[in-house]
């Protein structure tokens, strides 16, 4: 930690680094992933630099310098976003406050698809708002707000989720994608110690330093009301609100998913005019 978090990025993503997609032979190696002086040749810098920059004593490569790192780790976009970040630190933004809440107008918007379940996120994956559909599709998750810690602490999420294991990698990706390098935010740390004290899956994930946002894919899940069903996705950034995000699933129109769908809706409409009837009663 003390070598700072471009040193810790370059160890761990030089860890996960495939070798033979650079053409090199795998042969007989003592841990996973590229050998410093395999970076150094691929990024065509000397290895006793490389090394510098991987034990924090070099902080400030240059940008020609970077962006060859980036070619020789093998990076995504998103991930290479972030090198660049930590390699030139730009002025951190605002930590957003206590009581982060969702627009008015955007929730009003959001309760006006009846067939797309909507949630808003802020860039610790709190959720901040859903349209009725939206608390539907999460209704497993019950009074647990933040997606990483319901997607890594309830057991209802590994069968929620057909394809855990990705949805895991992905929302670990995304937190990291959201945070930025602004590792020492208290809400940050305090998020990721309990995560990593209570899940062994979150700890090894979340030293690999994967960083990718959501944007669109496919995701399957086994809802406890209505069963399988798979959807489609979009992430929306919120342009008045930097660092939240609106993800708006779909099912293809006519597909059983549809079908589910307006099945959900029609449940969750009942089950919510009941248990108001029963409040008004009493």
């Amino acid at each position: 930690m003390t070598a700072g978090p471009l040193a810790a990025f370059l160890r761990a993503r030089r860890a996960a680094a495939d070798p033979q997609e650079h053409g090199l032979p795998v042969g007989q190696r003592r841990t996973p992933g590229l050998r410093r002086e395999e970076v150094a040749m691929l990024a065509g810098v000397s290895t006793n630099y490389y090394i510098r920059l991987e034990q924090g004593r070099d902080r400030r490569p240059s940008a020609q310098v970077v962006e060859a790192l980036a070619v020789a780790l093998g990076l995504n976009p998103d991930a290479a976003d972030h090198l660049r970040t930590l390699a030139a630190p730009t002025p951190r933004r605002p930590r957003p406050g206590k009581g982060e809440y969702a627009d008015a107008s955007l929730i009003q918007l959001m309760d006006g698809w009846h067939t797309n379940p909507a949630l808003i996120f802020d860039r610790y994956l709190n959720q901040l708002a859903a349209n009725p559909l939206g608390e539907a599709l999460f209704s497993w998750a019950g009074e647990q707000d933040n997606l990483v810690k319901a997607v890594f602490l309830l057991p209802a999420a590994r069968a929620f989720y057909l394809d855990w294991p990705m949805i895991a990698e992905s929302c670990v990706a995304a937190l990291r994608a959201g945070t930025g390098h602004d590792l020492d935010d208290p809400a940050l740390v305090a998020l990721v110690g309990e995560l990593s004290l209570k899940s062994a899956d979150f700890a090894r994930l979340w030293a690999r330093h994967d960083v990718r946002n959501k944007v669109s894919e496919i995701k399957r899940f086994d809802h406890p009301v209505v069963g399988e069903l798979e959807l489609s996705y979009q992430s929306l950034t919120v342009n008045s609100s930097p660092g939240q995000q609106l993800i708006v699933y779909q099912a293809d129109p006519g597909s059983p998913a549809a079908t589910a769908l307006a099945l959900l809706g029609s449940h969750h409409a009942s089950t919510t005019t009941s248990a108001t009837a029963e409040k008004e009663h009493l």
